[in-house]
């Protein structure tokens, strides 16, 4: 009698046993992903943000969402939070330093810190644009790099740089033309650095999402409902996103299900940037 064959089975969506990172995650899209992590399967979460007193609150909030609803036990996780200024090559050094010496390893990196404001180009204060551009760009590559540093004797990893769909078309009725620029330069440092390093094992993509509805983004929109309502109009799908519908593509491209995924850009848009 032949033997059975077991049957091909997908690669796993699974973040078990993984190291996972995430920068500008104290609030917002960085502590959403930092939660899709978690229900992925990783129990070792670190959190980056400038403030200390908020990175730590954020990772005891995380492992409160871990025990309650997960049913881990205190002992089965490690979230940790540090305080780091991504537009400081030095402070992003030193936060690598603390992950390697309590982890041992980075096994995902998300590079998630960002600003953007709202100016003409003709008005745009040159210094509010230095700004912009230290953390959206500079903080992006000092992140990527130290990471990258830290995966390579370890056999690689996935990074993920947060781009978005401002990357891709410029947005109306706002005007930011230096985030929008930033953002494209994420992008494409994502697809050079996927290049540069695809023989190190390290995998690096960008996720570019549209217009999310985070705390932070319904605040703003409460005193400016004409606005939402236009974003709304020129989505395809008629709405804003909700966190929640990053969870998927976020986990996809850290976990192995990704594995021949590198230098690429997934857009979660509503179609926005289709039309």
């Amino acid at each position: 009698m032949a033997a059975k064959t077991s049957p091909r089975t997908l690669p796993s969506l699974s973040l078990e046993g993984k190291v996972c990172m995430v920068t500008g995650a104290a609030r917002g899209l960085g502590f959403e992903f930092c939660r899709s992590f978690l229900q992925a399967g990783s129990t070792s979460i670190i959190i980056l943000d400038l403030k200390e007193t908020e990175t730590k609150a954020a990772a005891d909030e995380l492992a409160i969402f871990a025990t309650e609803e997960l049913k881990y036990t205190a002992a089965e996780i490690k979230f940790i939070g540090i305080a780091c200024d991504v537009s400081s090559e030095e402070s992003v050094k030193k936060a690598f330093s603390v992950i390697t010496q309590e982890y041992g390893r980075v096994d995902v990196a998300v590079a998630c810190a960002g600003i953007v404001e709202n100016y003409s180009a003709l008005d745009y204060p040159a210094d509010r644009a230095k700004r912009l551009f230290d953390i959206n760009v500079h903080g992006v590559f000092y992140t990527a790099r130290e990471a990258a540093r830290a995966m390579i004797p370890n056999g690689g990893g996935s990074i993920i740089l947060i781009s978005s769909m401002s990357a891709n078309i410029v947005n109306v009725p706002q005007l930011q033309t230096p985030y929008n620029a930033s953002k494209a330069a994420v992008k494409h440092m994502a697809a050079s650095l996927g290049v540069e390093w695809a023989k190190d094992g390290i995998r690096v993509n960008a996720l570019s999402p549209g217009y999310m509805l985070t705390k932070l983004t319904k605040t703003i929109l409460e005193d400016d409902m004409a606005l939402k309502n236009t974003w709304e109009k020129l989505t395809p799908m008629g709405r804003m996103g909700e966190p929640e519908d990053l969870a998927g593509a976020i986990v996809f491209l850290a976990s192995d299900s990704s594995r021949f995924v590198t230098g690429s850009e997934i857009r979660v848009d509503g179609g926005y940037c289709a039309i």
